[in-house]
């Protein structure tokens, strides 16, 4: 059983004890934890560059192309080189994090789940995470699977919430539709994050198979809500004010800079714009995964299944009842619902378990 030994219970990770060579495992912080696998971060910071890099190129490519074809009555040369610079740009995206983007991500989530679970980070990080995610997924395609599943389950799961909101009829209260839209940001953020939860509990529960781990995963995620949604509610102001802060100080910086040289201050601002964008990817949205993995991972061990949680899922979303029904096919687990746990629709039963 984990010891707890941090008073901010938020961002503390739990102590597992060993007898081996006399030695306890230490606990380690999300700040710790964020620090010591900063390595992920520039990684990620580089993928961006990347992807920024060779979009610049290709809007330099479009717009000349766009200014040769079009006139001052006619633009639309210019409109539809503009259109394949956007569809252009989201191609490299997908291109980079398909085939580079993936283990970075899946790698990054692995370390951090053993660093959570064992108190330990190895020196060699980038290469214990390869041979981490692919021991447990094999090839890339078992994890897109997975994370696609995991992915669509949570959005169908969060869609469900704001329906809930809307129905709410608090829109002739003054303010009421800013505090809706931060709401949705709060929701966006507590659920955001669950696909990296999910495949944290993956590597940490490694005698079961990928799919039946994440779904158990997702079940363990709406368990522990209450305590998920207080670490969100801090990360969604954290996210807010330093969004809010990079974006304005590249902004304004690279609009004088291009102003300085010439060039119209618009175009500087929506540089600096992508390069804020960057920043955020690389090192607030890992900041963001950090803490919420923590939280998560702390949960999970102590967490005891309920039951009647995957009916009331498979019937919110589609896709959950999807990834529950691979779980069950892939390899039957002791720990699953047994058959006369289950209803007449071959899901647990909707009643009697712990929530």
């Amino acid at each position: 059983m984990p010891s707890q030994q941090c008073r901010d219970t938020l961002h503390c990770v739990p102590a597992f004890h060993t007898q081996k060579k006399g030695l306890k495992k230490t606990m380690l912080s999300a700040k710790d934890i964020y620090f010591r696998t900063m390595i992920f971060n520039w990684m990620k910071l580089g993928l961006a560059a990347v992807t920024l890099f060779l979009s610049l190129i290709l809007l330099a490519i479009c717009a000349g192309i766009g200014y040769l074809t079009s006139t001052k009555d006619n633009a639309l040369g210019m409109l539809i080189m503009l259109g394949l610079w956007a569809s252009g740009t989201k191609a490299i995206n997908f291109l980079l994090m398909h085939y580079f983007g993936y283990i970075v991500k899946a790698g990054h989530v692995a370390i951090i789940s053993k660093a959570v679970t064992t108190g330990e980070i190895p020196n060699d990080q980038f290469s214990e995470a390869k041979k981490m995610v692919s021991e447990r997924f094999i090839t890339s395609n078992v994890f897109f699977a997975l994370d696609k599943l995991v992915d669509g389950a949570v959005r169908q799961l969060s869609r469900t919430f704001e329906r809930m909101m809307s129905f709410m009829n608090i829109k002739a209260i003054p303010g009421a539709e800013t505090v809706i839209k931060i709401v949705k940001l709060f929701i966006g953020i507590a659920f955001g994050y669950v696909d990296e939860c999910c495949l944290g509990y993956t590597f940490y529960k490694k005698e079961q198979t990928p799919f039946k781990s994440a779904t158990d995963a997702v079940v363990i995620y709406f368990q522990n809500w209450k305590a998920l949604l207080k670490n969100a509610a801090f990360t969604t102001i954290l996210v807010v004010v330093s969004t809010l802060l990079i974006t304005i100080v590249t902004g304004v910086f690279f609009a004088l800079v291009f102003r300085m040289v010439g060039l119209h201050p618009l175009f500087g601002f929506g540089l600096g714009y992508m390069i804020a964008l960057a920043i955020k990817f690389a090192f607030i949205d890992s900041w963001i995964l950090v803490s919420m993995m923590t939280t998560y991972m702390q949960l999970a061990p102590t967490t005891e299944l309920a039951f009647d949680l995957y009916g009331k899922l498979c019937g919110l979303s589609s896709k959950f009842k999807e990834l529950y029904d691979k779980g069950r096919q892939e390899s039957p687990n002791p720990a699953a619902p047994q058959p006369d746990q289950m209803g007449s629709d071959g899901l647990p039963p909707m009643e009697g378990g712990i929530v």
